[in-house]
């Protein structure tokens, strides 16, 4: 696929293709009616074709046929202007490096997919343009040989005249185990390819290799002594066959006390409960029957959460290993390729500049260029996304050399000029500071043109959005337009200052029409899945969210440690890498890290089937999301016995003959042959009913190891890339149901682990000691409260649905059950909202009404309460001790679970059940990323929602119990202070804990202290002078009065 050659709008339901060109500056081609040269000062010339001779195809520089061939004999070979390596013209002798190129003399056929066509003339202009942008060099592990030596699989071309590359047995590859009648896996690569025949016999003779060297040494073959050099190189074999990966496990010294605790714990609860269900409180029933409830369900949410966290683990990887094994001196390199995909939606929400940075640090990953395609979603088909993602690629063009150069960290460009610390260290090149200078001008630069972009597109022109070229912008009407796609670099066109390939970069927006289920983000993802499996179909597929750019530049060879190692990679459907935040307070007020999640939660799940997806920060095994099974392990034999003794084993069944077998064989042969046709039929249409009916990327989806399919013609090719991204190509298949991310929530990513999970695959967590992405999160607290309001609906949406992990996936057994445990606790514990707001209240309303949800306790009773409270407090402390987890992060980890509880997740409970009883659907709206200069500007910012509501109500409630309950204290005398502790414990443990809420009502951190102060003095004078005056919940005395006995009491 040629970068720039156009954007590609069409509608496959309208059968509609359109071809918008100039809408990108580039460098113009020059009018080269008379021109000279500007080397020597001659006349250009003339070809053979009597056209004028034109040295560069990309810029028109004028070279005259000598200097041009002199350019290409004793120069660099590139074009005095661009900079871009000149091709061999027709009629121009060969010289070093045009191996590489096709073997022909006319430039005119370097798209050309098929050889048969090459002389065929009157060839349309919409063919043409679609031959470039789609064909050139876009399949990875393709060579010059593979128009030759390409086998595909008859099934789905429908020509089944062609035969068929690599074995098509079950056994050869571990995916068969989807369930359809073909039960067949296809080689990608020709013979001629690394991965294939041909490589695996150079495995093969390594092996013999290696031990012909062991004879060697051991002096059995009568060879030479073996020198230092070969036992260095067989040092670097052996360590080359070295696992690419270790677990670490927790040691036994931390982990061992910590289950200990983890036990006595559940007993103590058990008796705890025990206790309180048999001494009820007569006067106090209702508040003592609701306490005890809440409390049940408190112990059903605890062990739900604890027990997946038994075998918690840690992982190392072995890069340097990794690049023994993959990336051999001399040899092609052999990293997987891997498509990536970022998705954003509303560029006022989620800023441009965000997503250039992402986009940026993506294409100066650490990885081979020919491996990475980065494909951007556009779900809102915005033109500020479309003309800001064509700046970022012309800047990209200068920063990835750069990064690439100087070993930048992080390679986003506003996070590296915004770093403090000191930029010059292990930097030893003369020329460093010089061009950072010079970049760091070209990024600002690079900003104020992104920004202006942005303030253009504040105000709509009444008649929609222009293109440079005049044509009316395709995306217009967002909510119905066509699929667009847009190559913006490649390896045919993407070349940067210093004239090295570039990684892909492709711009996509699915087609949107009235009256069609689009799925949101989920849809989105899917379509990126689909046109990337036509386009590039690489075998391993990263996700980023827009706003999370790569902090590690390794952090795909961290990835590839576990999905590339050949003991455990061919189980693993992700990689997922923990969540790591930029732009948050020091103290994080309101727990945006998350950090008791990521690094505690997830290492437990790592030791069981692996960790939850998180929706971002996630590699994929691509035939995962095609809903394939894991390949299975050898079975064990079953026990055969003899027919003498019938009590152990089984007995063996002699085969079973037809009368037909006395015919002769040829009946057999020709029944063969008929169920072999209709085995045929019935598994393309099987395959079309999954997959859609694509035939390019139904073949794309048996080629384990990913490569591009041949199409009939590159127009059939471009229209299959926009067919696959329309709005009804998901009727009546499979996706969004089996395959890909799974529809039924506004939380997908739970969901689309879960169904890998049950199938039988499992996941890895990764923690690299740099973090491999970082992103934003959402500091103010109404929008982290509408962040896990979202978060909590999706799982309120999961746990109703037919995929909830209390009744789904038991069929295969593949899921085990403490990772069951996990998936349950993260649907239902929106639901302890409820029990948490009655037990947030109680104490306020025992204040008030001089009651007590426990009747008084003994000596023997009170030691039940401390053991739960020393239980609670040691399994906390332990688990700190073992994770790495600070005391200050696990009490706001803490505090937030009571704010978030009280509010987002009550509000998620009731959202939840008005759309399942009522059908009432809720709006999704986008989390908006800060991008405000001022630090921690947003976390003062004050907004009032709803979800302010309940927690602001239950900070009243029990300050007033307080006030109340100490007034009451005071009013009756020593003897009422002993029950007033109790009572007064529970309430300020309330407060504790919504204290970060209060902070949040009062304003900006440095006057907090002083208005918390003012308003507690004035509430608690207030309050006191009512209830002097008042006296309305003291417990009046029985006795005469004094109208009966006449004394003056």
């Amino acid at each position: 696929m040629e970068a720039s050659a156009g954007l590609v709008a069409g509608s496959h339901n309208r059968n509609e293709l359109v071809v918008i060109h100039g809408h990108e500056e580039h460098k113009p081609l020059r009018n080269l009616d008379g021109q000279v040269c500007e080397i020597c000062g001659d006349e250009v010339g003339l070809t053979v074709d009597g056209d004028l001779f034109v040295a560069c195809n990309e810029c028109g520089f004028p070279v005259c046929r000598p200097c041009y061939e002199y350019e290409r004999r004793e120069g660099s070979q590139n074009c005095p202007q661009c900079k871009t390596r000149y091709k061999r013209l027709k009629g121009s002798p060969r010289v070093e490096g045009d191996d590489d190129e096709e073997d022909v003399d006319d430039i005119e056929h370097e798209f050309n997919m098929n050889e048969d066509d090459q002389h065929n003339k009157g060839i349309k202009n919409n063919e043409q343009i679609a031959e470039a942008m789609l064909h050139g060099k876009m399949s990875y592990g393709r060579g010059p040989d593979d128009d030759e030596n390409s086998q595909f699989p008859p099934v789905i071309a429908g020509v089944r005249s062609r035969p068929v590359s690599g074995e098509l047995t079950y056994l050869s590859h571990g995916y068969g185990d989807k369930p359809s009648p073909l039960h067949k896996r296809v080689h990608p690569y020709p013979p001629s390819e690394p991965g294939s025949e041909k490589w695996d016999e150079k495995k093969d003779g390594g092996w013999k290799e290696r031990m012909d060297d062991w004879k060697l040494q051991q002096g059995n073959l009568g060879g030479p002594e073996p020198d230092d050099m070969n036992d260095t190189d067989m040092s670097m074999i052996d360590e080359a066959r070295q696992p690419l990966s270790r677990k670490v496990s927790i040691a036994s010294s931390k982990i061992n006390p910590y289950r200990m605790i983890i036990v006595a714990r559940l007993f103590i609860l058990a008796a705890f409960l025990r206790y309180r269900l048999m001494n009820p409180v007569h006067d106090a029933l209702g508040l003592w029957l609701t306490s005890v409830i809440c409390e049940i369900w408190f112990a059903i949410s605890w062990i739900l959460d604890q027990f997946p966290k038994w075998y918690p683990i840690e992982r190392e990887t072995y890069l340097d290993r990794l690049s023994l094994r993959y990336e051999r001196e001399g040899e092609p390199n052999m990293l997987s390729p891997v498509d990536v995909f970022v998705s954003t939606v509303d560029p006022m929400k989620e800023p441009p500049l965000n997503t250039a940075n992402t986009v940026l640090s993506i294409l100066a990953m650490d990885y081979p260029v020919e491996k990475i395609s980065c494909y951007i979603s556009d779900d809102g088909a915005s033109m500020l996304t479309f003309e800001a993602l064509s700046e970022t690629a012309e800047f990209a063009r200068k920063w990835v050399p750069f990064c690439k150069k100087f070993s930048i960290e992080p390679r986003a460009p506003e996070m590296y000029f915004c770093e403090k610390i000191d930029y010059l260290k292990d930097k030893v090149q003369p020329t460093f500071v010089k061009e950072r200078r010079a970049m760091k001008r070209e990024y600002e630069e690079f900003k104020v043109r992104i920004n202006a972009l942005v303030a253009k597109a504040t105000k709509v022109p009444p008649e929609g959005w222009i293109m440079q070229d005049g044509t009316p912008w395709p995306g217009n009407n967002t909510k119905d337009h066509p699929g667009m796609i847009q190559v913006f670099l490649g390896h045919s066109g993407g070349l940067d200052t210093e004239g090295n390939e570039l990684p892909r970069l492709v711009y996509v927006s699915r087609e949107k029409r009235p009256g069609f289920s689009h799925h949101k983000k989920a849809g989105a993802m899917n379509a990126l899945v689909r046109v990337s499996g036509v386009l590039t179909n690489a075998p391993f597929m990263l996700n980023l969210d827009c706003d999370h750019y790569v902090n590690n530049s390794k952090a795909a060879r961290e990835a590839m440690c576990f999905l590339m190692d050949p003991q455990i990679g061919r189980k693993v459907c992700y990689v997922q890498f923990p969540q790591r935040f930029d732009g948050i307070d020091r103290n994080d007020r309101y727990a945006n890290r998350n950090t008791v999640f990521f690094d505690i939660n997830m290492k437990g799940l790592d030791g069981i089937q692996g960790p939850v997806y998180v929706g971002t920060g996630c590699v994929f095994r691509r035939q995962a999301l095609y809903g394939y099974n894991p390949p299975r392990g050898p079975k064990r034999p079953k026990m055969v016995s003899c027919d003498c003794c019938p009590c152990f084993g089984r007995r063996k069944k002699l085969p079973k003959y037809s009368k037909n077998d006395a015919n002769g064989d040829g009946a057999n042969l020709q029944l063969q042959g008929m169920d072999d046709d209709k085995e045929l039929l019935m598994s393309q249409m099987n395959f079309e009913k999954t997959f859609g009916q694509s035939a390019i990327f139904v073949t794309s989806t048996l080629m384990e190891q990913g490569g591009v399919p041949p199409s009939s013609s590159p127009a059939a090719m471009l229209k299959e890339a926009i067919h696959v991204i329309s709005c009804g190509y998901e009727d009546k298949t499979e996706w969004g149901i089996e395959l890909g991310w799974i529809y039924g929530s506004i939380t997908e990513d739970i969901l689309t682990g879960f169904k890998m999970h049950c199938r039988g695959w499992r996941s890895i967590y990764c923690m690299p000691k740099r973090p491999a992405f970082k992103g934003t999160a959402p500091i103010n607290l109404s929008d982290r409260l509408n962040q896990v309001l979202r978060w909590a609906l999706g799982s309120i949406e999961i746990f109703f649905s037919r995929h909830s992990p209390l009744l789904y996936g038991y069929k295969g057994g593949k899921l085990k059950w403490l990772e069951r445990f996990a998936y349950v606790n993260t649907t239902i514990y929106p639901f302890t909202s409820l029990p948490l707001l009655a037990y947030c209240i109680l104490p306020a309303i025992c204040l008030l009404t001089d009651k007590f949800i426990m009747p008084p306790i003994s000596t023997f009773a009170s030691l039940f309460f401390i053991a739960l409270f020393l239980s609670i407090f040691g399994t906390g402390i332990l688990e700190l001790r073992w994770s790495g987890v600070s005391i200050e992060e696990w009490w706001r980890n803490e505090q937030f679970w009571v704010i978030g509880g009280v509010s987002a997740h009550l509000y998620a409970v009731f959202q939840g059940l008005l759309k399942v009883l009522a059908g009432i659907d809720t709006s999704f709206t986008v989390t908006a990323k800060s991008a405000d200069d001022e630090d921690f500007g947003e976390l003062y910012a004050f907004k009032w929602t709803t979800l302010l509501i309940p927690p602001t109500t239950i900070l009243i409630i029990n300050l007033v119990g307080v006030v109340a309950g100490i007034s009451d204290a005071i009013n009756n005398g020593y003897e009422s202070w002993g029950p007033l502790f109790g009572k007064l414990f529970f309430s300020f443990w309330v407060i504790l804990h919504l204290y970060p809420f209060l902070k949040g009502l009062m304003g900006r951190q440095n006057r907090t202290p002083t208005i918390v102060v003012i308003w507690s003095v004035l509430l608690a004078s207030i309050f006191s002078l009512l209830w002097v005056r008042i006296d309305p919940f003291v417990l009046k005395t029985k006795g005469p009065t004094t109208k009966q006995c006449g004394i003056n009491c």
